[in-house]
């Protein structure tokens, strides 16, 4: 029955994953994410799932790995210095296509920096730390309700492209607590099975594989190695590593119209907000409530892929404005695609943006001054 809860942030995570029939979880704990593993701790057992407490976060990428392969839906969440961890074993889930979810609770950084304090300055890392050329689906919630429903959505989209899913969080969103509806049910799309005649990693015409868990009979080697379709290491011919990066970047880029998940507001605006997490909270305030002139604005639900189509909607902008709890991460990105001024209003040191800061940027704007 469909039922109403007043829920934190990291809760809402964790009641999303279950929901979508996640039984492993595996982590360590970290502020600002620990309260995603002290629910699941708290009900996986009482589902006959498994939680393990891993000695670090290197562990715990490589647990959730391993038992994604197993046939079960796996989850990790960490934050900061533990997702710079996870690194290496996030090329491996890549390399080794494995369907994973893993939330990140943004704090402030470099290092240790401000663990209880809310920023998004891991979106390039998501995007790019790991080793070689990839591609990655991230998703980025800005309310309880869609840190429920997205989390939810990363588990089937890991199963669709056999891909680590991200959920990018932040400090704020992960420890606010508003009310939300818990639906009966949650849509729950399962990777396509392995045919008979395929060998394991040979793609359908998705550029993806079927998938066969261990122990359904299926001879699977797994390595992090350049593969051939059978999945023995091929690491020496050039075309066979072409071929193979290629399709795993391409399975993704390909889709990512059909990925993006995103709101317009006010299309015809002169003035467009693009963002995503937190930061979408004062946007909303600035363009619906305050209702300032010739605005509007672009929420991004899906980060990466990057749905750079979507910035063509605006036919009468004169800018982009880009708030963002870091340097400008995503402003770099949206510049790479438009010939309009390109506005990063980033901020770091876990202050929100005030809908008076904003305000004053487009008005700035519409009198002529530069930012």
């Amino acid at each position: 029955m469909t039922r109403l809860e007043f829920m934190q942030g990291n809760i809402a995570c964790a009641e999303g994953a279950l929901a979508a029939d996640c039984t492993f979880f595996a982590g360590y704990p970290i502020t600002p994410s620990t309260e995603v593993a002290e629910h699941m701790a708290a009900k996986l057992p009482k589902r006959n799932g498994c939680f393990i407490q891993m000695e670090d976060e290197i562990a715990s990428m490589a647990a959730i790995i391993g038992a994604a392969w197993t046939g079960v839906r796996a989850m990790t969440a960490t934050s900061g210095p533990g997702f710079s961890l996870m690194m290496e074993n996030i090329g491996y889930a890549v390399m080794s296509e494995t369907p994973c979810v893993l939330v990140n609770v943004q704090r402030g950084g470099p290092s240790t920096g401000q663990p209880t304090m809310a920023a998004q300055g891991d979106m390039m890392q998501v995007r790019f730390g790991s080793h070689g050329d990839f591609s990655i689906i991230a998703l980025s919630p800005s309310t309880v309700q869609e840190c429920f429903e997205l989390t939810a959505k990363a588990f089937n989209l890991a199963d669709q492209f056999r891909c680590p899913v991200f959920v990018m969080a932040d400090e704020v969103i992960g420890h606010m607590r508003e009310r939300i509806t818990i639906p009966d049910s949650v849509p729950v799309v399962r990777a396509k099975p392995l045919k008979d005649d395929m060998l394991p990693f040979a793609p359908e015409e998705d550029l993806i594989p079927g998938f066969a868990a261990f122990g359904t009979g299926r001879k699977i080697p797994v390595t992090g190695l350049t593969h051939n379709e059978k999945g023995y290491p091929d690491s020496t011919h050039p075309a066979r590593h072409d071929s193979l990066v290629r399709r795993l970047v391409n399975k993704i880029e390909n889709a990512r119209h059909s990925i993006a998940d995103y709101e317009i507001v006010n299309q015809d605006a002169e003035y467009v907000f693009v963002c995503y997490g937190s930061p979408v909270r004062t946007v909303q305030e600035v363009v619906q409530r305050a209702k300032t002139p010739g605005t509007g604005y672009l929420k991004l639900k899906i980060v990466w892929p990057f749905p750079e189509d979507l910035l063509a909607r605006f036919p009468n902008v004169k800018a982009f404005i880009v708030p963002e709890l870091n340097l400008g991460m995503i402003s770099r990105e949206i510049e790479r695609h438009v010939c309009v001024p390109v506005i990063s209003a980033g901020k770091i040191g876990g202050d929100l943006h005030t809908p008076d800061e904003l305000i004053a940027i487009v008005e700035k704007l519409r009198g002529g001054g530069g930012i």
